[in-house]
């Protein structure tokens, strides 16, 4: 048998690998969270630091998940123009309560996620709202990669490996949260935008170019789950995907004195049913 690898670090004993992994202390992968979110070396314009609570830039096929406060304000940014972020919300207080592409489309009447556009649950209740958005290219439609997809592709889908599917990252995120991959229902995509033609077929838009960004406002507790991969649709033959930036702070929810509260009779009552949740238990 060939001798080990010398990698000129002891960890031959106890408190040679405590010393080790002390001296390891101050150094950090660039896609390491940002903890305390404050010492974000790329705060978003015109917020303080200090009102930061999470920050995190996700590597290129890579994942990232939070549970966020009713009333946080995350902003997504595309950095290269080459991230596609596959995006997943539940309510934290029942995560049954889930995004649902379906009635995301069908309530507002409009199947092209963008500024003022309800991330809606099967309840009839807000979980999100898109408040602002420099992109506009962005999918409800098409959902995240699978492995048989990614195995077709590119080779290995597993969450390890080095082109690793949506499915297989969404679910071990939503592992953290005790949530498995019946739990898992379709995503919605962000900065890879799809089109559909008169046929019926999808035509894939590719992405607005570096620095796009949209913000999302949190209606309710929220478990946010995220992988960062390439689009189902994007037809270039390699594996590309660029890196995801993820900033959030606090806000207020959507209110009655809001413009978009009201903007159709559709999204009112959506609106409502989801203060009257919120009121009933104590978080409005």
């Amino acid at each position: 048998m060939s001798p080990a690898p010398t990698t000129g670090r002891d960890t031959a004993s106890v408190l040679a690998a405590r010393a080790d992994a002390r001296a390891q202390e101050g150094l950090r992968s660039e896609w390491m969270p940002h903890v305390p979110a404050r010492e974000t070396p790329h705060p978003p314009a015109g917020v303080d630091p200090a009102r930061l609570t999470w920050a995190e830039t996700v590597a290129p096929g890579g994942y990232t998940h939070k549970v966020l406060a009713r009333g946080t304000r995350l902003r997504l940014e595309d950095v290269t123009g080459d991230a596609c972020a596959h995006v997943l919300v539940f309510s934290a207080l029942e995560p049954w309560e889930r995004l649902n592409v379906a009635d995301t489309q069908k309530i507002p009447w409009q199947a092209y996620l963008g500024a003022g556009h309800p991330l809606l649950s099967g309840e009839g209740r807000v979980l999100a709202t898109v408040v602002a958005d420099t992109s506009g290219h962005h999918d409800a439609f098409c959902g995240t990669s699978s492995d048989a997809w990614v195995r077709a592709r590119h080779g290995d889908p597993s969450p390890q490996g080095p082109t690793p599917s949506g499915r297989s990252l969404l679910t071990l995120a939503a592992a953290k949260h005790g949530l498995g991959p019946r739990d898992l229902a379709p995503s919605v995509s962000f900065f890879q935008g799809v089109r559909v033609e008169a046929d019926g077929g999808f035509r894939w838009l590719g992405s607005a170019g570096p620095g796009a960004s949209v913000d999302l406002l949190a209606e309710l507790p929220l478990v946010v789950l995220v992988a960062n991969v390439p689009h189902p649709l994007d037809p270039r033959p390699e594996y590309v995907v660029g890196p995801l930036r993820v900033h959030a702070w606090r806000e207020r929810p959507t209110s009655p004195a809001d413009q978009r509260f009201s903007a159709s009779p559709e999204l009112r009552r959506a609106y409502l049913n989801t203060l009257d949740h919120a009121e009933a238990r104590g978080l409005a």
